[in-house]
C-alpha cells in the first residue's frame, strides 16, 4: 500500500431543521393554541482515532464529507429529527487544519478520540416557544443556522518512541528488520527505503516500544533535495533518534565523520526541536571492518566528532550488538517516562497549592 502523509478533504456540517409555525386544531377545542416544534440539530462532522489505519490514503479516494440536516419542526409540538453526525476515521498522529486561515484545529493521539472538525448547525424554534401572557398567538418561528463548511489540510505524523537516522544505505532497513518484525525492502544500493517504516520491538514480557524508519537523509534535505525532508517531520515525534553510521562505506573517500556532521547541520535547519532530540551513536556494519581494526575506526570517528553522547558498536546483518542496544533504549524510555510522570505530577501538585492558597485569600 502506498504511503500517504498528506491529504485534503472538503467537510460540511448538517444545516439546522426550522423551527414550525402551527396552531392546534381539534373540535370542541376552539382556541388550542400554538403547537409548532423546534426543528433538529444538523449532524456535526468528527474525526476519530483508529490504531488500524496506517496512512491517509484513503483520502485520496473520497474527499467530500458531509453530515445529514436536521429535519424541520412539525405541528403537535412535534421536533424535527436530528441530523447523523458523521465519523472519518484517521490514523494516530493525524494534524488538522483549516485550509483558508492555517488554524491547528488539533490532533488524533488516541484511538477512538474524537475531535470536532466541523459543528452542526443549532436548531430553530417552534412558535410554541414564542407564546407568552400578552402573545397568545405568536406567529413567528426562527430558522435553524447553518452547519460549518471547511476544507481541512490533514498531515500525518506518525507515532514512535524512536526514530533511525542516517545516509542512505546506512543499514537501517536492516537493523529495523533484525529488531522487530518489520520487513521492509533491503538492498546493495541507496535509496531503497521510498517510505517509513514502523516496526515493533518486544524486549521482553509488556515491554515494547515503536521504532520508525524513514529514507536517508543527504546534504540539502532541509532546503527539499532527496526524499528524506518528505519524513523528517515523522521524526519529531519521537523520544530518541539512532544516528547510524555506516563505518565501512562502499566508496573509500567517504568520511562517516562528515556524513554524521552534514546530517546534523541538516536537522537543525529543518527544525531547532529536532535539532535539539536526543540522539545515539550507532556505528554499523563491522562486520566489514577486520575484527583487529575495529576498536581503532571507531575510536576515531567518536574522537573527531567530539561526540559526548552513547555510542554503540553494532552489525545489523549479523545481529551483533543489537540486543544490547534494545535493551539500553528499552531503559531509557522507561526512565524518561517515569521522569516525565513525576514532574506532571509536581507541576498539578504545585498548580493545586496555588489554586488553594487564592481561594483562602
Amino acid at each position: 500500500m502506498k504511503f500517504v502523509d498528506e491529504a485534503t478533504i472538503n467537510i460540511q456540517a448538517g444545516n439546522g431543521g426550522n423551527g414550525c409555525i402551527s396552531f392546534r386544531r381539534e373540535k370542541y377545542i376552539p382556541f388550542g393554541g400554538p403547537d409548532g416544534g423546534d426543528g433538529g440539530d444538523g449532524g456535526s462532522v468528527f474525526l476519530v482515532g483508529d490504531t488500524n489505519l496506517n496512512t491517509l490514503v484513503d483520502f485520496r479516494h473520497r474527499r467530500n464529507y458531509r453530515a445529514e440536516n436536521g429535519q424541520r419542526g412539525q405541528g403537535s409540538n412535534c421536533t424535527g429529527k436530528g441530523g447523523d453526525d458523521c465519523f472519518i476515521r484517521a490514523p494516530l498522529g493525524t494534524i488538522v487544519k483549516d485550509e483558508e486561515t492555517d488554524e491547528v484545529i488539533g490532533e488524533v493521539l488516541r484511538h477512538e478520540q474524537r475531535l470536532l472538525v466541523a459543528q452542526g448547525g443549532f436548531h430553530g424554534i417552534g412558535n410554541i416557544r414564542f407564546k407568552s401572557s400578552t402573545n397568545q398567538a405568536p406567529r413567528k418561528a426562527t430558522p435553524g443556522s447553518l452547519g460549518e463548511g471547511r476544507k481541512l489540510n490533514m498531515e500525518l505524523k506518525v507515532l514512535a518512541d524512536v526514530g533511525l537516522l542516517g545516509m542512505p544505505n546506512a543499514g537501517k532497513s536492516t537493523f529495523i528488520r533484525a529488531a522487530s518484525a518489520a520487513r521492509p525492502k533491503v538492498a546493495d544500493y541507496p535509496f531503497t527505503t521510498l517510505h517509513p517504516n514502523l516496526g515493533v520491538v518486544c524486549v521482553s514480557d509488556h515491554r515494547s516500544f515503536v521504532i520508525a524508519d524513514v529514507p536517508g537523509v543527504i546534504e540539502g534535505a532541509a532546503d527539499g533535495a532527496g526524499l528524506g525532508v518528505q519524513f523528517l517531520k515523522h521524526l519529531s515525534r519521537t523520544r530518541l533518534l539512532l544516528h547510524m553510521v555506516d563505518v565501512a562505506p562502499y566508496d573509500p573517500t567517504i568520511d562517516p565523520v562528515d556524513e554524521v556532521v552534514t546530517i546534523t547541520q541538516e536537522l537543525s535547519q529543518f527544525s531547532d526541536e529536532l535539532g535539539k532530540q536526543p540522539r545515539w551513536l550507532v556505528l554499523n556494519k563491522l562486520d566489514l571492518v577486520p575484527e583487529d581494526l575495529q576498536e581503532e575506526l571507531c575510536a576515531d570517528v567518536v574522537e573527531r566528532l567530539g561526540w559526548k553522547g552513547p555510542v554503540y558498536q553494532i552489525s545489523a546483518r549479523e545481529t551483533t550488538g543489537v540486543r544490547p542496544l534494545l535493551d539500553e533504549i528499552m531503559e531509557y524510555l522507561e526512565e524518561s517516562a517515569r521522569l516525565a510522570e513525576e514532574t506532571e505530577a509536581v507541576v498539578t501538585s504545585e498548580s493545586g497549592v496555588e489554586r488553594n492558597s487564592t481561594e483562602l485569600i
